[in-house]
């Protein structure tokens, strides 16, 4: 399972080009660089050795071919298929004519889904009013809540009393997979154009800047970069709106935060929360926001699922209005759904998150987490999230990294096979599984900084936060020192790394379609 990744190399002169390094994070090689291995080549991907600049790819066909569509959208979770399902059962309920496409990067549909849900049925029951009789996934109702605070020895168990959001009354408990597996046939019954193992790996605009639509990934591109006989360029697809639904901190998410400001009005986001300062503008010119791109999960209530579906429900619905308008005046060429966010604002999801806003930040205090449980007794019980203020976040989860020299080491127990099991044994499990031979989609805008501030400051937290075993520092093959091996095979697409590096100089793209954990409806 676990293939090492031999050393990379492409030109130097090609990387460092297009490297933006801090001014603190220069290491003392980098004047050095160009003509020096000093540093060891990890990073071949295009976003960071780009092919123009690359002798190797003079003369190689870069068109792609083209598809028209309506609507594109970009994500087969539960948030990107209720929206191809709204969008379709509106064009059969008016016999209009609506061409929508949807890509996906796993080989197949609920193939990257992994969640053993307790699923709130809200958003899911009013895409499918009769999902009974459709024979939809929800076996397993919830007959019982228990809620406990576990020590080392001993369970302490905590009240769950009528109207907090950890009650479960009324919902299922889940395979997810197995739910978008069984949504993703709904929306081919529909005429929704499906397809599995296409990895979206660009945005592309239009002259005015709007959204024109996005690219899928290139396939048969070696190691270092080059291209293979088999080379085959990726297919554009092309929309008057193009959804993006593809998870939080997703990369093409990256792109449309810099390119719209996105984040202008939010304050910097830490993972799962969702309102006000935390969410982003959900709409800009020839594209939408909907599902976990944003983050609609609500955290005390540990669940996500029924506000991304509801959230693509709403997308869908307000794209629709749009594109059947025979009013219909844009100033762009990509349309700009302004109403889908006025909407979501007026919808039951935002007043479900506005009541839990503060429940997350909360847990800031100096009583951490028991002071959180504190509040949400006395706030969101009583007064059901009503308070006059909204607490703040302490900043973003990579800058929470304390130095090594801060901490002490934990000394975690052996996996007894029983209750906590290996790390290889569990990546094994997942079914995770790339072509070996393409370049690593855990990209480094600086290959020095693993080493010379993440291993030096951190004692490389690459190799801790990862849970597959993806990062590892091993000694230099001549000399002293370490270098960071990549094993991006084993990458289950959780994108922690992306999240957590303290220097945020890991960036993950997709790797070509179909790569990555094939989830058996976990």
């Amino acid at each position: 399972m676990l293939l090492p990744l031999a050393k990379l190399s492409c030109p130097a002169y090609q990387c460092f080009h297009a490297l933006k390094i801090k001014k603190d994070y220069l290491p003392l090689c980098a004047t050095r660089w160009s003509s020096t291995s000093v540093v060891p080549r990890i990073t071949t991907h295009y976003t960071v050795c780009p092919r123009d600049k690359d002798k190797r790819w003079e003369g190689v066909n870069m068109e792609r071919f083209a598809e028209e569509a309506d609507v594109v959208i970009v994500g087969a979770g539960p948030a990107g298929l209720s929206a191809a399902i709204r969008l379709k059962q509106l064009a059969t309920k008016q016999e209009k004519d609506i061409r929508v496409c949807l890509v996906e990067k796993a080989a197949q549909i609920g193939a990257h889904t992994l969640s053993g849900a307790c699923l709130d049925p809200r958003g899911f029951e009013e895409l499918f009013p009769d999902w009974k009789e459709k024979g939809a996934p929800l076996n397993t109702p919830v007959t019982e809540d228990r809620f406990g605070i576990l020590t080392e020895k001993y369970r302490i168990p905590v009240p769950i009393l009528p109207g907090l959001p950890m009650n479960n009354h009324g919902n299922y408990i889940v395979r997810l997979g197995h739910l978008v597996s069984w949504m993703g046939e709904q929306a081919e019954s529909l005429g929704v154009e499906v397809y599995p193992g296409y990895a979206a790996a660009e945005v592309l605009f239009h002259e005015d800047g709007s959204v024109k639509g996005v690219a899928t990934n290139d396939v048969g591109i070696q190691k270092d970069g080059a291209p293979k006989t088999t080379f085959e360029r990726g297919l554009e697809l092309h929309a008057k709106v193009t959804i993006f639904a593809e998870g939080c901190h997703g990369h093409l998410a990256k792109q449309l935060y810099k390119k719209f400001d996105l984040r202008a009005n939010c304050e910097p986001q830490t993972y799962g929360i969702g309102l006000k300062e935390s969410i982003p503008k959900l709409t800009f010119p020839g594209g939408l926001l909907i599902g976990c791109s944003p983050g609609f999960m609500n955290v005390p209530k540990i669940k996500g699922t029924h506000t991304a579906m509801k959230s693509g429900i709403l997308a869908a619905e307000s794209i629709f209005n749009q594109l059947t308008s025979e009013n219909l005046q844009s100033k762009t060429t990509g349309l700009h759904v302004t109403e889908y966010e006025d909407n979501l604002k007026k919808s039951w999801v935002w007043k479900e998150l506005y009541t839990v806003r503060n429940i997350r930040p909360s847990c800031h205090g100096i009583l951490g987490v028991y002071g959180g449980m504190i509040y949400t007794g006395i706030f969101y019980w009583i007064f059901r999230g009503m308070e006059p203020w909204t607490l703040k976040h302490k900043g973003s989860d990579s800058d929470q990294l304390k130095p090594a020299k801060d901490c002490t080491p934990i000394e975690y127990p052996k996996p007894d096979g029983q209750i906590s099991f290996d790390l290889l044994s569990s990546v094994a499990l997942s079914g995770t599984n790339h072509e070996h031979d393409q370049p690593a989609h855990l990209t480094l805008k600086d290959d020095s900084i693993p080493v010379n501030r993440n291993l030096s400051i951190y004692d490389g937290p690459e190799q801790r936060f990862c849970p597959a075993g993806v990062y590892e520092f091993v000694p230099l093959e001549q000399g002293d020192g370490f270098r960071l091996q990549i094993n991006a095979q084993n990458c289950v697409h959780c994108k922690t790394c992306d999240i957590k590096d303290p220097s945020q100089n890991i960036n993950w793209v997709v790797p070509e379609g179909g790569g990555g954990p094939a989830y058996n409806g976990m």
